[in-house]
C-alpha cells in the first residue's frame, strides 16, 4: 500500500509542478519544448522499469502473479509500449477536437492537463475491474482477446467515410448540451463564462469533456491489451499512467507530423492482432516475454520507417 501511496503522490506532484511552475502562463508549446518533454517522459518511463525490478526483487509490493523481478521489468516496458502505441490514434482524435472547437494553441496544454487527471481516474477504475474480471472469470481472457481482434479488423477494413469524426455529433457533446448551455465564445483559458447572468460552458470545457469521453472509448482497447501481458495491478496501472503522462508532450511533438506517420496504423493493427491471438491461445501457446516485447517494438519501428520512407519519396503538394 505504501508503494501505491508514494506513486500516486508522485503523479500529483509532477502534475502540480507542470501546471503551477512550468506552464503557469498559457503559451504555445514549441516543437523544441515538446520534443524535450517527450524525451524526458520516455526516459523516465524506461528508468522506472529499474524501479519495478527493485520493488519486486525486495518484495516491497504485493506480487499476486509471482513475477520474477526481471520479468516484472520486461512486462512493464511491454505494457508501456503497447499503451504508447495505442495512444497514437488518440492523438489524431485530439487534433480533430481542437480544430473543430477552434481551441487556440496556447490553451491546448491546459485542456490536456485536466484531461489527464480524468484519464488517471477512469483508467484506474477500468484496470481495477478488468483485473477482478480476469482473475474471477478465466473466460474473460478469451472475450478480451476476441474483442481486440475485432477492433484490429475494424481498423483494417474501415471505410474512408468512417474517418470523418465530428466532435459536435459525439456522445459527450450531446450529453453536455443537455446539462449546461454551450457557447462558442472564448474567454481566455476559462472553462465557463456568464452570459446574461447564466453560466455557459466555453469551447475549452466542451473540448475537455469530449476528449475525456473519447479516452474512455480508447481505453476499451488499451486496457484489455495490457491485461494480455500481465494482470499485476501495479504494472498495468503504472505503465498506463506513464503513457498518459507522456501523451501531452507527444501530442505537441507529433500534431504537425501526423500525416507523415500514416503507416503507423498498420503497426497498431498488427499489435492488437498479436495481443488478441496471444489471449485466445494462452492455454496452448506460451510466448516468452522477450518475444512479445520484440514483436511490439519491431512493429512500431517498421511502421515508422515505412511512413518516413513513403513521405520522403512522395513529391511535394502541387507537383
Amino acid at each position: 500500500m505504501l508503494v501505491w501511496i508514494v506513486f500516486l503522490s508522485a503523479i500529483v506532484f509532477f502534475l502540480a509542478l507542470d501546471l503551477g511552475v512550468f506552464n503557469r502562463n498559457p503559451h504555445i508549446i514549441s516543437m523544441k519544448e515538446a520534443s524535450m518533454w517527450t524525451g524526458i517522459w520516455v526516459t523516465l518511463s524506461f528508468l522506472f522499469s529499474g524501479v519495478i525490478y527493485w520493488l519486486y526483487a525486495h518484495n516491497h509490493i504485493e506480487n499476486p502473479t509471482n513475477l520474477k523481478p526481471h520479468l516484472a521489468s520486461v512486462k512493464f516496458i511491454t505494457g508501456y509500449l503497447i499503451e504508447l502505441s495505442l495512444s497514437i490514434d488518440n492523438i489524431f482524435v485530439i487534433a480533430i477536437i481542437f480544430s473543430s472547437f477552434k481551441i487556440p494553441q496556447k490553451y491546448q496544454h491546459r485542456i490536456l492537463f485536466w484531461g489527464i487527471l480524468g484519464a488517471v481516474v477512469f483508467r484506474g477504475l477500468m484496470i481495477y475491474f478488468g483485473v477482478i474480471l480476469i482473475n474471477k472469470f478465466s473466460w474473460m481472457t478469451y472475450l478480451f482477446g476476441a474483442f481486440l481482434i475485432f477492433t484490429a479488423l475494424k481498423m483494417l477494413f474501415k471505410k474512408e467515410t468512417d474517418e470523418h469524426f465530428d466532435p459536435k455529433h459525439s456522445l459527450g457533446y450531446r450529453i453536455l448540451g443537455k446539462v449546461i448551455p454551450i457557447t462558442s465564445h472564448h474567454d481566455k483559458e476559462h472553462f465557463f463564462v456568464r452570459i446574461h447572468n447564466k453560466l455557459h460552458a466555453t469551447p475549452l470545457f466542451v473540448a475537455l469533456i469530449v476528449i475525456e469521453v473519447m479516452d474512455v472509448l480508447f481505453a476499451l482497447d488499451s486496457v484489455p491489451a495490457i491485461l494480455a501481458i500481465t494482470s499485476d495491478p501495479f504494472i498495468v496501472f503504472s505503465s498506463n499512467i506513464f503513457a498518459i503522462l507522456g501523451l501531452r508532450s507527444m501530442y505537441f511533438f507529433l500534431a504537425n507530423m501526423l500525416e507523415k506517420f500514416s503507416y503507423l496504423e498498420y503497426s497498431l493493427i498488427a499489435i492488437l492482432t498479436f495481443v488478441g491471438v496471444k489471449m485466445l491461445a494462452h492455454d496452448y501457446l506460451e510466448i516468452p516475454e522477450w518475444g512479445s516485447l520484440g514483436f511490439i517494438a519491431l512493429s512500431l519501428l517498421v511502421g515508422i520507417l515505412v511512413s518516413m520512407s513513403k513521405a520522403k519519396n512522395e513529391p511535394p503538394a502541387g507537383i
